[in-house]
């Protein structure tokens, strides 16, 4: 991937609206909630706590279905999906980075980040091979054979980032990813996810810290299920 090529809409999400519940106990997640995150950008939502955030990355990636309005990923829209074409979708253009990472602990670095290749078809010698790609651009090749248990809580956080970004996947989508590390290595973490928008990946992360909200092109603002404010980057 360069970052010379056209910049095209990675995540397209129109007037996009989910209810959760129903009666007495119904929230309304999200209301009309309209956002274009493009290859090459970084973007970083904010708000407090049951404003939307996860809401919002849960309908980007098509593990919660719209109530209303579209989400659309590289031109597809998701809702009209079957089940296994949503899968294979999600498999192969977004990755996830979960705030407890959801690292197979049997698994070593180099299979953990196979892994969604493998469950695509891909052969284990290929998977493996972009697996190696992956870590290395995260620089922890080094670490390729070792199981989650006896690595630093920021290389498990590197290895869950590889994963997302492993093959043609362009469109990382992270939950609060430097929620459990300190600030040196939250920071060395989202200069990573910079540099992997750099080179034409698209992301969209989820922090309540400002300081690496500042990595960002834009700082998209939640309140009440709403889009509050959008801030374009100072930079």
């Amino acid at each position: 991937m360069t970052s010379s090529h056209a910049h095209v809409s990675l995540l397209e999400l129109q007037n996009a609206s989910l209810t959760l519940g129903e009666g007495v106990a119904r929230v309304d997640a999200l209301i009309d909630v309209n956002l274009t995150v493009t290859s090459g950008e970084l973007v970083a939502v904010t708000g407090r706590s049951g404003s939307g955030k996860s809401s919002l990355l849960n309908v980007a990636g098509g593990l919660t279905p719209l109530s209303s309005g579209t989400a659309t990923v590289e031109g597809e829209p998701l809702a009209g999906l079957k089940a296994r074409d949503l899968a294979a979708r999600r498999r192969r253009s977004i990755g996830y980075v979960f705030q407890d990472l959801n690292l197979l602990p049997t698994l070593t670095a180099a299979e953990n980040v196979a892994f969604p290749l493998e469950l695509d078809g891909v052969k284990v010698a290929e998977a493996r091979a972009a697996a190696d790609v992956a870590l290395t651009r995260l620089e922890i090749g080094d670490l390729a054979g070792r199981f989650p248990d006896e690595m630093s809580g920021g290389q498990r956080q590197r290895v869950a980032i590889a994963r997302g970004v492993v093959g043609e996947r362009r469109l990382l989508l992270a939950d609060e990813p430097t929620g459990a590390l300190d600030e040196v290595t939250a920071e060395n973490v989202m200069k990573l996810i910079r540099s992997l928008c750099d080179d034409g990946a698209a992301a969209l992360v989820v922090t309540h810290d400002p300081s690496l909200a500042a990595w960002a092109d834009r700082v998209v603002r939640l309140r009440d299920g709403r889009i509050d404010s959008i801030t374009e980057a100072s930079t």
